[in-house]
């Protein structure tokens, strides 16, 4: 029987959406003392050593945030799969910044634009628009032939590199 597609998924929720969201709920005197107190829930090395940074964060601020601690209790599972991996990979995953830039620039191409013929010509301008999106991406990522390796290892049956 085969797999199905989402037995090859892995949702990573993004971290810096999970804060800003959390700063949304929280009066402006407290911002700065409880995101002291978040950080070290994202930037711990281990899944269990952030695990109990967020145990004292709750015990720090549940009190007069329950909704916030809640909201990232709920979403830990999501949040959290990022430290499966090494710290090459992470910072590749931990937020989806690439993703927003590229939705930002299509945005940027098709506001501009009242009315398109047809379908077609969206298509189009589209296809351009990635087009020079994509070239302008010449930057390669830290240690990619590194993290690629990695990368094989942990999904040797859908990554295979020809050595």
């Amino acid at each position: 029987m085969p797999l199905s597609l989402s037995s090859y998924t892995e949702v990573q929720l993004c971290i810096v959406h999970q804060i800003r969201n959390s700063q949304k709920y929280l009066s402006y005197k407290d911002v700065k003392a409880f995101m002291t107190d978040l950080k070290p829930v994202y930037k711990a090395t281990t899944k269990e050593q952030a695990e109990k940074y967020l145990d004292q964060l709750e015990s720090n601020w549940g009190f007069k945030y329950p909704k916030v601690i809640d909201s990232w209790r709920k979403n830990w599972p999501r949040l959290s799969n990022y430290f499966q991996y090494t710290p090459d990979i992470r910072r590749i995953i931990y937020t989806t910044n690439i993703i927003e830039g590229f939705h930002r620039q299509i945005r940027n191409v098709t506001k501009s634009k009242g009315a398109f013929t047809s379908e077609d010509a969206l298509m189009k301008l589209l296809f351009l628009a990635q087009e020079n999106i994509c070239a302008k991406w010449n930057r390669p990522v830290h240690n990619w032939n590194q993290t690629l390796a990695q990368l094989s290892i942990i999904f040797g049956d859908r990554l295979k590199l020809n050595i």
